[in-house]
């Protein structure tokens, strides 16, 4: 054979395949590249493409050369994915090329494959569902956030106290340890705005007043050059506000939405938490199974899925370029949770005929255009245009997955 490859070495997920190309091949392949380039080059003294052949070759050697390399390349690629059965999830890359006259053409192709995900084991796991009980304190305390959110401040005497708004006056020691002109904050305490020790300082002022203490920097400070300093500083408290609650009454009930009471207010909030509830259980066991099936049947994952997940959700948060770098390696092992767990799902469906087909999508989207009072066309339309049919796909296929598990694995209640 004229493409040959003479070690394939497998770490994880990364091949590296030693690949030869015969003498004859070579030669060969560069007769061929003098041929095309005599075609389209102008030599002095002969019309195009008239130029004797041993002519072009010298003079357009460089170019000739590169012409059959890329070729050459491309042909040795090909015979080593289909030879090798790879399925490669990156571009590969070619090292150590030696390209030189009279022997063959040898190079080492690297790339990252598609992981094998052999499922040895996928029942017989026992996963804990979380209570989807909505106690009355539950709900109090979801009407009391609603209360908050509709809040609104007003001046308050005495002194502050957590959860108040307050304007300070803060000055600070300069580096010979002089205090200088103070600078405005707006503060609501206890929300982590300021350290505590000067938000116990504050809580001792009446407005007005004025304090000059020190305070110690606590140890977990984000500047790890302050951590455990103290220094003098003064503050003064110039306003205080303090939030005033809506009554909990059937107007409140109206100004929340399309509601005759709070009785009906408290019933949706209800009902609305309570499916939250069953979301976030479904979540977690699907979640565990996942955790199960991953420590049951081991395998490698690509670094460059993990890279490329980490971009995309970096992108999505609006990360700056310059953090994006600090962001991926405090993201990475989130990535690699999720790259694992798309891989393992499609490893049940794809073993168990679980994949959504296009049928089932085309069912799918009949049922929405129906629920939404929408012509199925349409629909189709706008989801195609969006990119989410993939989505949807993606969607049924994981549900009927895990429909699967879930009949051959035990799930107890959280007591």
């Amino acid at each position: 054979m004229s493409i040959t490859i003479t070690n394939n070495s497998a770490e994880g997920v990364e091949r590296r395949i030693r690949v030869s190309v015969s003498v004859d091949r070579v030669q060969q392949a560069k007769q061929d590249a003098a041929r095309r380039v005599a075609k389209q080059v102008r030599v002095p003294g002969f019309r195009a493409g008239k130029a004797p052949l041993p002519m072009v070759t010298k003079q357009y050697a460089p170019a000739i050369e590169q012409e059959a390399l890329e070729k050459l390349m491309r042909e040795a690629y090909d015979h080593v994915i289909t030879e090798a059965k790879l399925e490669p999830v990156t571009q590969p890359h070619a090292h150590d090329v030696h390209f030189t006259d009279g022997e063959p053409l040898t190079f080492e192709l690297h790339c990252e494959v598609r992981p094998e995900v052999t499922l040895t084991k996928h029942e017989g796991f026992t996963v804990t569902r979380a209570s989807e009980v909505v106690t009355a304190e539950m709900l109090d305390a979801q009407i009391e956030q609603m209360r908050e959110q509709r809040g609104s401040w007003a001046p308050a005497d005495g002194k502050p106290a957590e959860g108040d708004l307050v304007a300070v006056d803060l000055a600070m020691p300069d580096e010979s340890g002089a205090i200088g002109e103070g600078k405005e904050y707006r503060l609501v305490l206890g929300a982590g705005q300021a350290i505590p020790a000067i938000e116990e300082v504050v809580m001792t002022l009446t407005a007005g007043a004025t304090a000059e203490q020190p305070v110690r920097w606590p140890d977990d400070f984000p500047d790890e050059a302050q951590r455990g300093k103290t220094k003098t500083v003064r503050v003064t408290l110039k306003e205080l506000k303090r939030k005033a609650l809506p009554a909990l009454d059937d107007a409140f009930a109206r100004e929340m939405g399309e509601f005759d009471s709070v009785d009906a207010m408290k019933a949706a909030v209800r009902k609305d938490m309570e499916e939250s509830a069953r979301r976030e259980a479904d979540a977690g066991v699907r979640g565990q199974l996942v955790e199960r099936l991953v420590e049951a049947n081991p395998f490698a994952v690509p670094p460059s899925w993990v890279k490329q997940l980490s971009q995309a959700y970096a992108q999505a948060y609006g990360i700056p370029e310059a953090q994006q770098a600090q962001f991926a390696g405090e993201f990475a092992s989130m990535a690699e949770r999720q790259v694992r767990r798309d891989l393992i799902v499609d490893a049940v469906a794809t073993a168990e005929g679980l994949t959504a087909t296009e049928a089932d999508v085309d069912t799918k989207v009949e049922e929405l255009a129906t629920a939404r009072g929408l012509k199925v066309s349409e629909l189709y339309a706008s989801l195609q245009k969006a990119g989410r049919l993939r989505e949807i796909e993606r969607g049924i296929t994981e549900d009927r997955v895990f429909a699967w598990l879930l009949a051959r694995n035990t799930v107890e209640s959280q007591a």
